[in-house]
């Protein structure tokens, strides 16, 4: 049991933090120094009575709008060697004498009592009472989870901006060798977390086509608003299987078409795979009518969008009439009913398995939207659309490296794909016209701002797309022979 001291640190932990935080990748202010403000904290159990683990929860009020992040740390009295890299900075403490702060995911202790606490097999403990449990933290192990895990070993995953995942190397009762990932939430906003509840609801339903789900973590903490603190409630960290030895789809599909492999087989299989995990999700989680005024609030935002890139690229105007048309007809058009879908769907999102086929991950949704944006129904044919830009975005990129065309590959990929979704949805996305093209210029206007910030070079890409779905967007699509009606979301075999 960790004894809570009455003592000093100089400097303090709020000092550390705010000379620390600004160069991590997952600090949203970049190139600016935090302010922080102490919200909530509460502490694990280190068995051994060695290592200090605390979680704090801080404001940061130092920009025009105030962000919420969770920062895990552990309190040693030695150097931690293998995380150097992880090394908040030192304090003396009062009591103990010298203490080196790490960020805890990177420390051993902290990944196996936070898989512990996932589990359900010890509690939070109180950061400013000794020997007490902090009930505003809780442990949610996942239904359909049967198995104990207990940690040989961790290492943080390089590469991820907004949140910390950290794989962990576990052990089953029976000897049995386990892999898992938990994903530490670094900002926090009130509300589940979209990423938690898809994927529980869709293994709870028995779904392969994600990966298992071990639990999670939920807390309250104060959150500031603009009429002071109040008590929010969210998810702090989601735990589950880790598939290793696997590619994501896009260095697959990559792959594929730098060797001119036609791509039509797999492509289809995804589309299957995509049509049964929204049916799923509609099945579990239900869905409701797009009412007349949700639809136009959709397009009104893809005008918005779209006046965006017009900033970014003024080339964009010359199609303003173009654009303006399929928007017209997409908002007069029978939308499908709304449901729970991906929100971010694309290549990278999607592991393949030689065991399982298609995995889909990530279901967090649009990073850049506010997570209650992201927790609401949406339109199936988002994912769809996102979907067909990510096939375009591999031609691109070859057409980008080799100069050399790679229309027929992606028109392949995606008809394929378009072929996989109808068949297991009975509900063809094509058949929807202009609808499913205003979702593919919503999204090639969303590139083209990223790209016009970030990669002048290559916004080329999403341009020739904008023209492309301009260009056709008066050719009506064949009539497929699906006699289903597209308005039900996932569709009835």
């Amino acid at each position: 049991m960790a004894e809570i001291h009455d003592a000093t640190l100089s400097p303090t932990k709020l000092e550390l933090l705010e000379a620390w935080m600004g160069g991590q990748r997952w600090y949203a202010a970049k190139g600016r120094r935090p302010r922080l403000r102490r919200l909530a904290a509460w502490r694990l159990d280190d068995p051994a009575g060695e290592v200090g683990v605390e979680t704090l929860v801080v404001a940061d009020e130092a920009g025009p709008e105030t962000v919420v992040y969770q920062v895990p740390l552990t309190y040693r009295g030695e150097p931690l060697g293998s995380a150097d890299h992880a090394l908040v900075g030192t304090t003396e403490h009062s009591v103990l004498g010298r203490r080196w702060i790490y960020d805890a995911p990177h420390d051993p202790v902290y990944a196996a009592q936070l898989l512990e606490l996932v589990q359900g097999r010890v509690s939070a403990r109180s950061s400013s009472v000794s020997d007490a449990d902090e009930p505003s933290v809780s442990g949610v192990p996942q239904a359909s989870w049967n198995h104990e895990v207990r940690v040989r070993s961790s290492r943080v995953l390089s590469g991820e901006q907004s949140n910390t995942s950290v794989i962990l190397d576990g052990d089953l009762p029976d000897g049995h060798h386990i892999p898992l990932i938990v994903k530490v939430f670094r900002m926090l906003s009130p509300g589940d977390n979209p990423d938690v509840v898809l994927q529980g609801a869709l293994v709870d339903a028995g779904s392969r086509r994600v990966p298992a789900v071990v639990g999670a973590v939920t807390g309250r903490w104060a959150h500031p608003t603009t009429e002071g603190d109040e008590v929010a409630h969210g998810h702090l960290a989601f735990c589950q299987e880790f598939l290793p030895g696997v590619e994501d789809a896009w260095r697959v599909a990559l792959r594929a078409a730098e060797e001119g492999t036609d791509f039509s087989g797999p492509a289809r299989d995804l589309g299957e795979a995509t049509a049964e995990v929204h049916r799923t999700l509609a099945d579990v989680l239900g869905t409701e009518p797009t009412s007349r005024e949700q639809a136009e609030a959709i397009t009104a935002e893809m005008r918005l969008r779209f006046d965006a890139a017009v900033g970014a690229v003024a080339e964009l105007e010359s199609v303003r009439d173009a654009v303006e048309a399929v928007l017209k007809e997409a908002a007069e058009s029978d939308w499908p009913a709304l449901q729970r879908i991906h929100g971010d769907y694309h290549l990278g999102q999607v592991l393949h398995s030689p065991d399982r086929g298609w995995v889909l991950l990530d279901f967090e949704g649009e990073p850049l939207r506010p997570l209650s944006e992201r927790s609401l129904p949406d339109q199936w044919v988002r994912d769809v659309a996102g979907m067909l830009r990510s096939f375009d975005y591999v031609g691109g990129t070859l057409e980008q490296v080799r100069g050399s065309s790679a229309r027929a590959w992606v028109t392949a990929a995606q008809q394929a794909f378009l072929d996989g979704y109808a068949a297991r949805a009975g509900a063809d996305p094509r058949r929807l016209g202009a609808l499913l093209a205003a979702f593919e210029l919503d999204k090639a206007m969303y590139e083209v701002v990223y790209e016009a910030r970030n990669r002048p070079g290559w916004v080329g890409i999403p341009l020739g797309a904008v023209r492309r779905l301009t260009a056709s967007a008066t050719t009506a699509p064949p009539t497929p022979s699906l006699p289903s009606d597209p308005s039900t979301p996932g569709g009835t075999p």
